[in-house]
């Protein structure tokens, strides 16, 4: 048994695949004890943690626990069971009907993750299925126009597609290109006449030229807005204009693993497709949905973040002051102002180079490599932490500048020549 085990094993690549990655950036994932906040510890030792998506820190806040435990004690641990079988837990039809409040949407649909929720909607807008008895629903012929730099859970959503007949990627933020791939789809009919048109995005700069462009094009808008649900918009704020203009597409999903600082999304939109996607998304009815206390815990944050705007607005100050002091000592991060700061590294052995050096100083820094992005590009992703110290960030920019001027990358060595980046 162990020998025709063993020689089965041979014909998939996986341990040629780990030996090569060895030498790169594959390893096993550390241990991580304790929450996670504005330190880490990882497999015993305390970091200063640039990583985390809970950069609000707000689990720390006694009084959000304090809601989380009453909602074990009030829902228990778990759904027990899917939708389908035993029905939508009450904590996830306050999340839901809390999240169309926040977005003006008609109707929402909550998912154990993003990533589920992305899935679900690309199934849901290309599933064919036949109940018999007259109740069928047909959306193979759906196209969809793609902007090339969602992310990676909605390109895995629609990999199965075919470019040119139901795949039509467009350039990010480029309202000129999105126009020419909707107006691409305009001579493609089938039998019964012009077929359904779907733009997916992510949220980006040209939200109100991209839902006049929809409507011209009589097509479905779709926008992936993980990252800036609950940040942006709103007087004195980044993106402003860009995220009041959310209202006007017609489905918007969110994740509550950022500002909100817990597991899950969902997706808000219009009534009919959100109610039929009970059943047509499967992410929905043939698995199981954020727990309980996570669900109950998540409109009270929102609500928490509406009511002390102050939260986020201190938070988004800290990281304007922060990306001053990345550009005055050490280089400037990418142009647009997020809190998600992006600084390209030179190439990947340097970026692999940097991000153990970095764990050696005691700081956790993620580096992106492909196909996060373009092959050889690498980036590090900082996330400041609104529980980040003074002393962790101004370390973090004293350590970043002394290992990048021994690295040798072209921006801080070009600043110590006296030369801009």
């Amino acid at each position: 048994m162990t020998t025709s085990r063993s020689a089965a094993l041979k014909l998939w690549p996986f341990t040629d695949f780990l030996t090569t990655g060895t030498g790169l950036r594959l390893a096993a994932p550390p241990v991580v004890d304790g929450p996670v906040g504005p330190t880490v510890v990882h497999d015993g030792r305390t970091l200063i943690n640039f990583a985390s998506t809970n950069f609000l820190n707000l689990q720390a806040r006694t009084d959000v626990r304090q809601h989380f435990l009453d909602g074990i004690t009030r829902y228990g641990l778990t759904t027990g069971g899917s939708r389908a079988t035993l029905g939508i837990c009450r904590p996830h039809l306050e999340l839901e009907r809390e999240l169309c409040r926040v977005t003006g949407k008609d109707r929402a649909i909550s998912f154990a993750s993003g990533l589920l929720a992305n899935v679900g909607f690309a199934h849901t807008m290309t599933n064919h299925l036949n109940l018999g008895q007259g109740w069928e629903i047909d959306n193979q012929d759906a196209m969809f126009v793609l902007d090339r730099d969602v992310n990676w859970s909605l390109w895995k959503a629609v990999e199965k597609l075919r470019y040119g007949r139901q795949l039509f990627p467009f350039r990010h933020n480029d309202p000129a290109d999105l126009d020419r791939a909707l107006s691409t789809l305009e001579g493609k009919k089938d039998r019964r006449g012009l077929r359904k048109r779907l733009l997916l995005r992510r949220h980006g700069r040209p939200d109100r030229r991209a839902a006049r462009l929809c409507e011209q094009h009589q097509a479905l808008s779709y926008v992936d807005n993980a990252n800036g649900f609950l940040l942006y918009g709103g007087q004195g704020r980044p993106f402003t204009t860009e995220f009041d203009a959310l209202r006007r597409a017609d489905f918007v999903m969110v994740s509550f693993s950022k500002s909100v600082g817990l597991e899950g999304g969902a997706i808000a939109g219009l009534a009919d497709p959100l109610l039929a996607f009970e059943l047509l998304s499967g992410t929905s009815m043939f698995t199981g949905a954020m727990p309980p206390p996570t669900a109950s815990t998540a409109p009270q944050v929102m609500h928490l973040l509406r009511t002390k705007p102050e939260i986020v607005d201190d938070y988004l100050r800290q990281v304007a002051g922060f990306r001053v002091r990345l550009d005055e000592i050490v280089c400037p991060p990418r142009a647009t102002p997020s809190y998600l700061i992006s600084v390209p590294a030179d190439d990947d052995a340097t970026a692999v180079e940097l991000k153990e050096s970095f764990l050696e100083r005691g700081y956790l820094v993620p580096v992106f490599f492909y196909p996060a992005v373009s092959r050889n590009k690498p980036h590090l992703r900082l996330t400041l932490n609104s529980g980040h110290t003074e002393e962790h960030r101004e370390g973090f920019l004293d350590t970043f500048a002394d290992l990048g001027g021994r690295l040798g990358l072209d921006g801080i060595n070009e600043r110590r020549a006296g030369r801009n980046c």
